[in-house]
């Protein structure tokens, strides 16, 4: 999905109502409602932080919105100091838990992840949305923005950040995966890749509230039937896919390539 959301239109008190509201809808359903702040201020967001911890059970501080490309008031943090002293910040003015959600165009994001944790992160999200951009061809107008890109193919890039978070900080550090969940299958890649959650944007929009439930029975009926033939629970699965991978380095060359006889195969019915 190609878009430019994620930005409340309203006034902070206004919004803050909604969250309220929706707290009090969620809570004896068992559905903890997350505020969310995209990062301009850092004592703004502090401030505003304070605020949504009074009405919502957590808080989540976003630095890696693609929107801080465009957005005046947003800003994108992409280097480890600056997520540091951000979160620190923000840290100090929310008693609430904090998770802090990390750009995927980064040069390591890793480090970010790091940086955010030692600042006080209970959580950390990866990763956000792609910058995109997608001219309409024919009115030109519709799609003729510069906006954030999510979608089923950024899964490996997002799985790929996940995974590498969870090998360098350890299982000590909640993760949290987006970008690119549309599936239960989807989700538990995420799952097995390190996350202990998982956020779901598209798929809501598109298949309506009723798509969440959907997700929770693919995986829950994957991980009972994983438990029946292999054993373990949920806690087990977390972060099993890491046990196979391999760092190129770790990968000893092939003494024949395998694309060498199609190559050969190849030469021959093309002449050359």
């Amino acid at each position: 999905m190609l878009n430019r959301s994620g930005l409340a239109q309203v006034d902070l008190d206004d919004w803050l109502a909604v969250l309220a509201a929706a707290a009090r809808h969620g809570a004896p359903r068992g559905c903890p409602v997350i505020g969310s702040i995209t990062l301009a201020d850092p004592v703004a967001a502090a401030r505003i932080g304070r605020l949504m911890a009074g009405v919502v059970p957590a808080v989540e501080l976003n630095v890696g919105a693609p929107h801080g490309r465009e957005a005046p008031a947003v800003r994108r943090l992409t280097e480890a100091d600056a997520v540091h002293d951000a979160v620190r910040v923000v840290r100090d003015a929310v008693d609430a838990p904090l998770f802090v959600k990390l750009p995927g165009q980064a040069s390591d994001v890793v480090a970010l992840a790091r940086a955010a944790r030692s600042a006080g992160a209970d959580a950390v999200g990866l990763v956000g949305r792609y910058p995109g951009f997608l001219p309409d061809l024919d009115g030109g107008a519709v799609l003729g923005f510069w906006g954030a890109w999510g979608s089923p193919a950024c899964l490996p890039m997002s799985l790929y950040w996940v995974s590498k978070a969870r090998t360098a900080l350890g299982p000590g550090v909640p993760l949290i995966g987006t970008n690119g969940a549309r599936t239960a299958t989807d989700v538990l890649r995420f799952l097995a890749s390190g996350a202990r959650a998982v956020e779901v944007v598209t798929a809501l929009w598109t298949g309506g509230p009723a798509v969440l439930a959907e997700l929770v029975a693919g995986a829950d009926a994957h991980l009972r039937q994983r438990a029946t033939t292999r054993g373990g629970g949920l806690e087990e699965f977390v972060g099993s896919a890491l046990a196979g991978a391999r760092e190129y380095a770790d990968v000893p060359p092939m003494r024949s390539p395998a694309w060498l006889p199609y190559t050969a195969r190849w030469s021959r019915s093309s002449g050359r």
